[in-house]
């Protein structure tokens, strides 16, 4: 059985290796692969796993012996998923991987907004605090979250891990969200979403894009906010509709925003947070650590498995 990777990269560069894979068959694995030269490389093959790389209907139907593609992320928009199941092809995801390492960097963000930990480093190494008067300094204000409000749009398995991180600092959780878990009532309590803009210290966006939730903030959500809020977002940059953003941003109106991911990645140099005042920008790295990677690669195994073995797991194309 001839197996392709287009895109491996980013799931192993190298440092959790191929194994769980390779037991299938005789597995090629291309760090990328660009749009043109999809169906090349996968004419032959009987399985194909992609993360980003796109597999269209044209490279679907140029594949004869095409049985499987599984995706290498939770979200599938990589792959013509109709096409597929025209062919009788099924297509899996990853749903679960990294819960507890994104749950664990939208945390992060929202520590390095409320101390400007790598700011301070940088410029103790500058020399500003060898030459400041005083034993200390600071050059943003340091913020205490225990007894603010976090609102979490969206409070899935990341979302509930999340909030139940910002319980134990002490802060009070609410949600916007379409279902609420018996964990998730544990954590939180849900409001309609204007309320939580209203009431809400902290924005956290852990839901996922659709065409309802499309940029979902914007200049007239962010006019519901509290003066001074913090936005992070982790999750999708289509979330967001950025001008808006940076003009809140830059106007005062939202303190400070940190994200993960924006609307078109790689960055572009015009997008409009590159220039916006405090906002952080991170590239996507809220999933990438090895053990999510390692888990990442373990449950894609096992779909595979599972459906050579005729019961197929985590379908989504029916």
């Amino acid at each position: 059985m001839k197996l392709v990777v287009l895109d491996g990269y980013t799931l192993n560069p190298g440092d959790i290796g191929w194994d769980k894979l390779e037991k299938f068959g005789d597995l090629t694995v291309y760090d990328r692969t660009n749009t043109g030269e999809v169906s090349d490389r996968i004419r032959d093959a009987d399985i194909v796993f992609t993360n980003k790389t796109y597999v269209s209907r044209e490279s679907i139907y140029a594949a004869p012996n095409l049985k499987y593609i599984g995706v290498l992320a939770t979200g599938y928009n990589s792959v013509d998923i109709q096409a597929a199941k025209e062919r009788n092809i099924p297509v899996t995801n990853v749903p679960s991987y990294g819960t507890e390492a994104v749950a664990q960097f939208a945390i992060g963000l929202l520590l390095e907004v409320c101390h400007q930990i790598g700011h301070h480093n940088r410029v103790v190494h500058e020399g500003k605090w060898e030459a400041c008067p005083d034993y200390c300094f600071w050059d943003y204000p340091m913020i205490e979250l225990s007894g603010k409000t976090m609102g979490i749009i969206g409070l899935g398995r990341i979302g509930t891990c999340t909030g139940r991180i910002a319980k134990a600092m002490g802060m009070n959780v609410i949600t916007s969200t379409k279902e609420l878990s018996p964990e998730g009532e544990k954590i939180a309590r849900q409001v309609s979403l204007d309320e939580l803009l209203k009431d809400s210290d902290v924005i956290m966006l852990h839901c996922p894009l659709t065409p309802e939730t499309k940029e979902m903030i914007n200049k007239e959500t962010i006019g519901k906010m509290k003066d001074g809020v913090i936005l992070v977002n982790n999750s999708r940059g289509q979330l967001i509709a950025e001008q808006d953003l940076a003009d809140a941003l830059n106007s005062g109106k939202i303190y400070f925003a940190a994200v993960d991911v924006v609307s078109e990645e790689p960055i572009k140099h015009q997008n409009p947070l590159l220039k916006a005042k405090n906002c952080i920008i991170t590239p996507h790295i809220s999933w990438t650590s090895k053990e999510s990677r390692m888990r990442l690669m373990s449950i894609a195994s096992e779909n595979l498995e599972q459906f050579l073995a005729g019961h197929p797991i985590n379908v989504v194309n029916g």
